[in-house]
C-alpha cells in the first residue's frame, strides 16, 4: 500500500505540482544537473546558491520553451528603498547584475525609436526628419498560464545608442562626448520612475514612456502584418481590420503618447486619410483609469513636447481641433464647457491634459471598482459621460489566486482544498461553498492553526531582520501600501499614538496586545510621505523601548516593500488597515489579497471595500467613517481640523506630542510640516473620521479576545473573495471591450502525439 501524503506532501501537491505542471521529477533532476554542468560550468563542491538558482530556472525554462513556441503557433494557426537612521534613501537595485534566466534578447527586432528633430510638410506628405535616434531592443519573458500548456509572451524594451554614434568624434578626441552621448541614449531604461520634480526629469519620463509605446506599435504593426508565425514578410497591406486582431489597453496616462504615435504611423508611413485612421485608432485603443486625484493625472508641458515630439503635437492640436468642433455643434455657445473638456490647458503653461485624450481616442473608459467609476461619471469625466455615454464602463480590480493564495499560502490553500476539492483554483466563486462549513469546529480550528503558523514564521522573519521581539500571539496589524497622504497612514500613527497613551495611563489593564505594521514606499521627489515614513520609525523607537508597554504594542515599518515581502506578510496578518478617505481609492488590490488570506478588513467604504462588504456582508468587515456623500457636504461645508483638535482630548494629546518632540527628542519640531499640514492643509480630512476609526479599533480588540468568533468572521470573508479574482476582470475585459471571447482551451503540449 502506498503511504499516507502528508500534511506537507499534500500542499505541496497543491503549490508545486499543480501550478507547474511538474510530470516527471526525475527528467528535472537530469536536466537541473545538466545545466550545473554544462551551462553554468560548476559542480556541487563550488556551486553557490545563486549557481543553483540558475540551473534550476534554466531547467524551468527548458519546461516552458516548447510550451512557448507551440503557443506562439497556435494563435497563428488561430527601484528598491531602505530605511536609514529612521528616513527612506534609495539605492539604485542592479537586478540584471549576474543576467535574467527567464528573458530571451531579440535583435532580430530591434525597433528604431526616433526624438526631437522637426516636421516638414511635403507634396508627398509629411516628414519627422532631424531626429535622434534609439534602439529599442526587445526582451522575451515566458508567462505560463495553469495547467493548460499556453505560455504566452511579456515583451519588456531596452534602449540602445546605435552603432554609428558619433563615430567621427573618435578622430577628433572626442571619445569622452561620444560615450556620454551613448549614455544618454541608455539612460532612457536604466532608471524606473525618475524624479520628475524638475524639468530633466520631466523630459526623461516622457522620453520613457514614449520610448516603450513607440516600439510596441511598431512592433504591433509588424506582427499584424506577418500572417504566419515567425515570419518576416509582408502578407498585410491593409490595416482597416487591425481593430479586429489587436486591442490596446491604456493602463493610466503613463501610455497615453499611443493614440498620436497610432495616428502618425497610420498617417505618415501608411498614408491612410486621417478619418479613416482616426477610425482605426479609436476602435483599437481603450482607456482604463487609476485615480480620481487631478494632480495625478499627467500633464504635459506643450513646450516640452514641441522640443521632443514636435510631430506629435501636431497630431495632438488636430486631434483637439476635431473634439473641439463637435461639442460645439453638441452644445453651441457653451465656450465653458469647450474649455473644461479641451485637451489642451492654457494658463501660464499651456499643457495636454493626457486623459481627455486617452477619452477622446478610445472606444472604452473604465474605472477599477464600481465606486470609482460612478465617481468619474458623476465628477472628472462628467463633460465627456454627458457626451458618450456609451463609453463608459467598470471593470472592478481582482487578483490572481494561484499567487495569492495557493503559492504563498499552500496551508490555508490545502485547508480549504480537504473541504470543498481543488477547482476552486480554477474558479474562485467555489469558495462560496465554504458558508456551508462556516459553524464547523474542525474548519475553524484548521484555520486558525494555519494563520498561527504564517506568524510564527512571520515572527522569526521580523526577529532576525528588524531586531525586534514579536508576540505571535498579538494581532499582526498591517497597512502596507505606497506612502501617501489620502491612503491616510497618518490616521494609523494616530491610533498608534492613542492606543501608547492608553496603555501608559492604564497599564494593569487587560489590553489586546497588538503588533501594528506598516509597509510601504515614497515616491523621490515626496517630501511628505518620506516625513510621514519617519514619523512611522520615530513613534517605533520610543513604542518599542518602553518598558511599561511591553509586548502589548510593538510597531514596526518594514522597509523595501515588495512582492517577495507581501508573500510572507500577507498570510500572517490578522487585520487589514484600508482606511483612505472615502472617494479617493480607485479600488486596491492589497484589500482582496488581505481578504483572501483570512485577514479580516478595518475600512471605509471606498475603492473596492464597497464590493467586498457586500460580497461577504458588510457585519463581517469593520466599516467606520464617512462615505462619499459626507466627504462631499464637509468640502461644501467646509472642514476645521482645529475644530476636532480642541474638541477631541486623545486627538489633542496625540498630535501635541508630534508637535512637541516627544517622538524626535533630538529635533523637536522634525514633524512640524506634518503637524501643519493636518491642522491647516489636510485635504484628507484625518481628524474628521479619528473619533469612528478609534471606536472601530475597540471593536476590532474586543473581537480578537474571542478567536472562535473572529474565525467564523474569517471564513465568510474567504467565502466572500470570489468576485475578485483577476480571472472574472480579464474575462470582463475580453468579452466588454476587446471583442473576444475568453477560452478555456488546453493547447496539446509539443510531446502531445494527439497535436
Amino acid at each position: 500500500m502506498p503511504k499516507p501524503l502528508t500534511d506537507q506532501d499534500k500542499r505541496k501537491q497543491i503549490s508545486v505540482r499543480g501550478l507547474a505542471g511538474v510530470e516527471n521529477v526525475s527528467d528535472l533532476k537530469t536536466n537541473f544537473n545538466r545545466h550545473l554542468h554544462f551551462t553554468l560550468v560548476k559542480d556541487r563542491n563550488v556551486a553557490t546558491k545563486r549557481d543553483y538558482y540558475f540551473a534550476l530556472a534554466n531547467t524551468v525554462r527548458d519546461h516552458l520553451v516548447g510550451r512557448w513556441i507551440r503557443t506562439q503557433q497556435h494563435y497563428y494557426e488561430k527601484d528598491p528603498k531602505k530605511i536609514v537612521n529612521g528616513w527612506q534613501v534609495e539605492e539604485a537595485d542592479d537586478w540584471l547584475r549576474y543576467g535574467n534566466p527567464w528573458e530571451k534578447a531579440r535583435p532580430e527586432y530591434m525597433r528604431p525609436v526616433h526624438f526631437y528633430g522637426r516636421v516638414e510638410h511635403t507634396p508627398e506628405g509629411v516628414k519627422w526628419v532631424d531626429t535622434q535616434v534609439v534602439l529599442a531592443l526587445p526582451y522575451d519573458t515566458p508567462v505560463p498560464g495553469y495547467r493548460n500548456n499556453v505560455v504566452n509572451t511579456m515583451r519588456l524594451w531596452s534602449a540602445k545608442a546605435p552603432c554609428d554614434f558619433n563615430l567621427k568624434d573618435f578622430n577628433v578626441g572626442g571619445y569622452i562626448q561620444a560615450v556620454l552621448d551613448r549614455n544618454l541614449a541608455e539612460n532612457i531604461s536604466r532608471v524606473l520612475y525618475p524624479n520628475d520634480n524638475f524639468f530633466e526629469g520631466k523630459e526623461l519620463r516622457l522620453k520613457q514612456e514614449y520610448f516603450v509605446v513607440a516600439a510596441t506599435l511598431q512592433d504591433i504593426v509588424r506582427r499584424f502584418k506577418s500572417s504566419k508565425f515567425g515570419s518576416t514578410e509582408v502578407v498585410r497591406v491593409d490595416l482597416s481590420t487591425l481593430p479586429d486582431k489587436v486591442a490596446i489597453q491604456l493602463n493610466d496616462t503613463h501610455p497615453a503618447m499611443a493614440i498620436p504615435e497610432l495616428m502618425r504611423i497610420l498617417l505618415d508611413t501608411e498614408h491612410q486619410k486621417w478619418e479613416k485612421a482616426w477610425d482605426i485608432c479609436t476602435r483599437t485603443c481603450a482607456y482604463t483609469n487609476h485615480t480620481v486625484l487631478p494632480e495625478a493625472l499627467e500633464r504635459w508641458p506643450t513646450d516640452l513636447l514641441q522640443n521632443l515630439l514636435p510631430r506629435h503635437l501636431e497630431i495632438i492640436y488636430e486631434i483637439n481641433r476635431r473634439h473641439l468642433e463637435r461639442i460645439a455643434k453638441l452644445y453651441p455657445g457653451d465656450h465653458d464647457r469647450l474649455r473644461r473638456m479641451s485637451l489642451v490647458e492654457e494658463g501660464d503653461q499651456k499643457k495636454i491634459n493626457m486623459a481627455h485624450l486617452c477619452i477622446v481616442g478610445s472606444h472604452a473608459v473604465n474605472g477599477v471598482a464600481r465606486i470609482h467609476s460612478d465617481i468619474l461619471k458623476a465628477t472628472l469625466f462628467k463633460d465627456f459621460y454627458e457626451v458618450d455615454p456609451h463609453k463608459f464602463q467598470n471593470k472592478t480590480n481582482g487578483i490572481t489566486p494561484r499567487r495569492w493564495l495557493v503559492m504563498c499560502n499552500p496551508g490555508l490553500a490545502e485547508v480549504i482544498a480537504e473541504r470543498i476539492g481543488e477547482d476552486y483554483i480554477r474558479d474562485l466563486d467555489q469558495l462560496k461553498k465554504l458558508l456551508a462549513f462556516v459553524d464547523d469546529d474542525s474548519l475553524i480550528h484548521d484555520i486558525a492553526k494555519v494563520k498561527q503558523e504564517n506568524k510564527l514564521k512571520f515572527s522569526a522573519y521580523l526577529e532576525e531582520h528588524y531586531k525586534v521581539k514579536i508576540n505571535p500571539n498579538s494581532m499582526f496589524d498591517v497597512q502596507v501600501k505606497r506612502i501617501h497622504e489620502y491612503k491616510r497612514q497618518l490616521l494609523n500613527c494616530l491610533h498608534i499614538i492613542t492606543l501608547y497613551n492608553r496603555i501608559q495611563k492604564e497599564p494593569n489593564k487587560n489590553w489586546t496586545p497588538r503588533t501594528i505594521m506598516i509597509g510601504g514606499k515614497a515616491a523621490p521627489g515626496y517630501h511628505t510621505a518620506k516625513l510621514i515614513i519617519r514619523l512611522i520609525t520615530a513613534i517605533g523607537e520610543i513604542v518599542n523601548h518602553d518598558t511599561v508597554v511591553g509586548d502589548r504594542l510593538k510597531v514596526i515599518f518594514l522597509e523595501n516593500y515588495k512582492v517577495t515581502l507581501a508573500e510572507k506578510i500577507i498570510p500572517a496578518s490578522d487585520l487589514s488597515e484600508q482606511i483612505s478617505t472615502a472617494g479617493t481609492e480607485a479600488s486596491g488590490t492589497g484589500n482582496m489579497k488581505f481578504m483572501l488570506n483570512g485577514a479580516l478588513t478595518i475600512g471605509t467604504m471606498d475603492g473596492a471595500n464597497v464590493e467586498m462588504a457586500e460580497e461577504a456582508g458588510e457585519e463581517n468587515l469593520f466599516i467606520f467613517g464617512m462615505r462619499v456623500d459626507d466627504v462631499d457636504a464637509m468640502d461644501k461645508s467646509g472642514y476645521d481640523a482645529m475644530d476636532y483638535y480642541n474638541r477631541i482630548p486623545e486627538l489633542k494629546q496625540a498630535m501635541d506630542q508630534i508637535a512637541g518632540g516627544f517622538f524626535s527628542p533630538d529635533q523637536h519640531d522634525l514633524f512640524k510640516d506634518i503637524v501643519n499640514m493636518l491642522l491647516h492643509h489636510d485635504r484628507f480630512k484625518v481628524f474628521a473620521d479619528y473619533e469612528a476609526y478609534i471606536k472601530c479599533q475597540e471593536k476590532v480588540s474586543a473581537l480578537y479576545k474571542n478567536p472562535k468568533e473572529w474565525t467564523k468572521m474569517v471564513i465568510h470573508n474567504i467565502a466572500g473573495c470570489g468576485k475578485f479574482s483577476s480571472d472574472r476582470t480579464i474575462s470582463q475585459y475580453a468579452r466588454e471591450i476587446w471583442g473576444m471571447e475568453p477560452s478555456l482551451e488546453r493547447i496539446p503540449a509539443p510531446d502531445d502525439p494527439r497535436q
